[in-house]
């Protein structure tokens, strides 16, 4: 064979090799559900997905209303992750469902604060206000701590972070709690003389924590920062990882700086 023939050999296995490759279909993305609370915490979500889509990961975003689904839908196995809850939250839910569940990487804060339509400062609020609170254990003793640490009552010593109504120990202006479902909250506060509201109830009813909220917990060093929740055992998942990364990203740091000016805050 002359060296001539060798060479358009060479030359058509290489385009032969070329064609073959190209037509190889590209490796699928790995593809995994997040279970997050519909309204805000989605937006932040759909960031995430963006993210991680460039590193492989194909999120499916799973929306709820209800802070009591997406523990359960994790646990039962309709979702591989959920990203909606703070370590109190999810203690109390372990406490009562035996849950295996477990924190993979923190997400966001958001600082819980107090809401009035009746009252221009919390010192003003009057003899026997109505209060409303989220009526779960964890967030309800969030709302607690909150209006302790404001001066309107006192607690029991030794709470922690989950004081309950029945630790109230001085209440000098004898205000009534109104422990509600904490979504329900926001739609309440004409009826009430104030309410402890979570950050992502209060910007879903367009209150703005920033000038509405009358006192706010602290915005450094806060117990209640969320994060992306898995099943005991997955946290090492390559896919887990990959979400955690996203939610940690330039680009939601960004997000949360545009979009909420301070509302909503990194948590990692």
């Amino acid at each position: 064979m002359s060296d001539l023939s060798r060479r358009w050999l060479g030359l058509a296995a290489g385009v032969a090799l070329v064609a073959f490759a190209t037509s190889l279909p590209a490796a699928a993305a790995e593809k995994i559900k997040l279970g997050v609370i519909g309204g805000e915490e989605e937006e932040i979500a759909e960031v995430v997905k963006k993210v991680a889509a460039r590193d492989g990961l194909d999120i499916d975003i799973v929306t709820f209303s209800d802070y009591t689904l997406p523990n359960e839908a994790l646990s039962r196995g309709d979702l591989d992750a959920n990203a909606f809850q703070h370590q109190p939250y999810l203690n109390a839910q372990i406490a009562a469902r035996g849950y295996k569940i477990v924190p993979a990487g923190f997400t966001i804060v958001e600082p819980i604060g107090f809401y009035s339509l009746k009252v221009k400062s919390f010192k003003d609020l009057p003899e026997g206000a109505q209060i409303g609170m989220p009526n779960d254990p964890s967030n309800g003793g969030r709302a607690l701590n909150l209006l302790a640490a404001n001066g309107l009552i006192k607690l029991a010593p030794g709470k922690g972070l989950s004081p309950s109504v029945l630790d109230v120990t001085e209440n000098p202006k004898q205000v009534k709690f109104r422990e509600l479902d904490a979504a329900l909250l926001p739609k309440q506060l004409p009826d009430l003389d104030g309410a402890v509201v979570n950050t992502n109830y209060a910007l879903s009813a367009k209150l703005d924590p920033r000038k509405d909220a009358l006192v706010q917990e602290s915005r450094t060093e806060n117990p209640y920062g969320n994060f992306v929740a898995v099943r005991a055992g997955e946290e090492a998942r390559p896919a887990i990882r990959k979400l955690v990364a996203a939610y940690q990203s330039p680009e939601v740091k960004a997000f949360l700086e545009t979009r909420f000016k301070g509302a909503i805050l990194p948590a990692w």
